[in-house]
């Protein structure tokens, strides 16, 4: 029997929410049905908590900093496994790139009007999660041989 190495994408997302209460959300060029929290694609090699940082970055001109992880989910169609970070401003302001983000903004969002900007019931569930979030998981990064932590939230 031959071994077939999996496939999977890792995806990030980032839960960013302001002074005012409001949560950040981008609308893609290619969904522009939704509203929805800033991510992308891990790179191959990189830390998940560097590439939250780095797609925030990319997509809105804000640097954050990781917190901790408020959910892990999976689309089995796509295997693609998401995770979300809540992650605090450190600084920036908002500058959208016109070749992946039409518009990226603040949103005094909740469960009463969360229909009105999340069209998509996956991405709608891990918004929700994160808001709700109290506690968060544990997230480290390893290098091996030697073994070294290299980073844990």
């Amino acid at each position: 029997m031959e071994y077939i190495v999996p496939k999977h994408i890792i995806a990030v997302s980032a839960y960013i929410m302001n002074e005012n209460n409001e949560i950040l959300l981008v609308k893609v060029q290619w969904r522009g049905d939704t509203w929805e929290m800033p991510g992308g694609q891990v790179e191959e090699g990189e830390p998940l908590d560097q590439a939250v940082c780095r797609e925030v970055l990319e997509e809105t001109g804000l640097t954050v900093k990781p917190i901790g992880i408020t959910g892990l989910y999976y689309n089995t169609s796509k295997h693609i496994l998401s995770v979300v970070f809540k992650v605090e401003y450190v600084s920036g302001e908002i500058k959208v790139p016109a070749e992946e983000i039409k518009e990226a903004k603040f949103i005094a969002l909740n469960e009463d009007n969360i229909d009105e900007y999340i069209t998509r019931p996956h991405m709608k569930s891990r918004t929700l999660d994160a808001i709700k979030a109290k506690n968060f998981i544990p997230y480290e990064t390893w290098k091996v041989d030697p073994y070294n932590l290299v980073g844990r939230l």
